[in-house]
This record gives structure tokens, C-alpha cells and sequence, in this order.
């Protein structure tokens, strides 16, 4: 099985040194689309004209649940490529699992987090943390999840 999956890796590297290296792929990029790791979700970046960016993402576990986060974006100092950052957000859940049968919650969202582009490299990655406040019917366990957020991998769309 290690086997299988160091030779996917090597194979996946190689394809997309080859597609980067025919783009010329520059430090910077407006639209990426991919996922996003814990709990699992389809991400979508969008950079608007000051530098700042929406993100949309599209949980689908137990329900699902669709979050708008607009990031204050910016560049730390002498690591090219990097940068942080913060900003608000909402969110909308609709559960179906055996403990949340039926439950629609809707809230609000905060996100911290760091995110780096590769030079000559069509992919980004993010790290982050998402702490959301929920609204509906709620029971008091369900007010306050600190465990959104994680690990990021969006392919440049342009």
C-alpha cells in the first residue's frame, strides 16, 4: 500500500510539473478551486480588485452545510509567497444525522489562518481556523464549535 501511494505521489508531481512549467505559472492567481481537509469540503477563492478574497465552502457530512468567509489578506515580510489571514463570515447547516435529525442552523463565522503560493507552482495551499456561532434550533451544545477550519489545497483556475 506505501508502495502504491509513493509511486501516485511521484506520478501526480510529475504531471503537474510538466502542466506548470508549460503555464508559466506567476506568484499570483484571482480564482483556485479544490478542498478543504477537516471535515471535508469543496472550496472556491475568488481575489477581488484590493487584495482581499471571498471563500466558499461546501461541507457535506451528516447534512451539509455551505460557508461564506470574506479574508483580509496580507503578506508576511521577507517569506515570499506567504501570507496571513483573518475575516469574517456566515454559514448555513442542514443536518440529518441520527443526533441532529432534521436541524437547520445558521451563524456566523470567524477565520484565521495562513496561506502560500508556490512560484511557477498552479496549486495553494491554507492552514486555518474557523470558530463558528450557531443560530436556530439550537440545543446549548450547539451554540459554539471551535473545530472548523483546516488544511486547504485549491488548483489555480485563473
Amino acid at each position: 500500500m506505501k508502495i502504491r501511494i509513493l509511486v501516485f505521489a511521484l506520478c501526480f508531481f510529475t504531471v503537474i510539473n510538466k502542466v506548470a512549467a508549460q503555464k508559466k505559472w506567476i506568484n499570483s492567481y484571482t480564482t483556485a478551486l479544490g478542498g478543504k481537509f477537516y471535515p471535508g469540503a469543496l472550496s472556491f477563492k475568488q481575489y477581488i480588485p484590493n487584495k482581499n478574497a471571498v471563500e466558499v465552502n461546501g461541507y457535506f457530512w451528516r447534512g451539509g452545510r455551505v460557508t461564506v468567509l470574506y479574508e483580509i489578506n496580507k503578506p508576511i515580510a521577507g517569506i515570499g509567497g506567504l501570507s496571513w489571514y483573518v475575516g469574517p463570515g456566515v454559514h448555513m447547516s442542514f443536518y440529518n444525522s441520527y443526533n441532529n435529525e432534521g436541524k437547520t442552523l445558521m451563524g456566523i463565522d470567524g477565520v484565521a489562518g495562513l496561506d502560500l503560493k508556490l512560484k511557477n507552482f498552479p496549486f495553494d495551499f491554507s492552514l486555518d481556523w474557523q470558530p463558528s456561532i450557531n443560530f436556530g434550533e439550537n440545543d446549548k451544545n450547539d451554540i459554539f464549535n471551535a473545530f472548523w477550519g483546516g488544511l486547504g489545497i485549491r488548483y489555480f483556475i485563473r
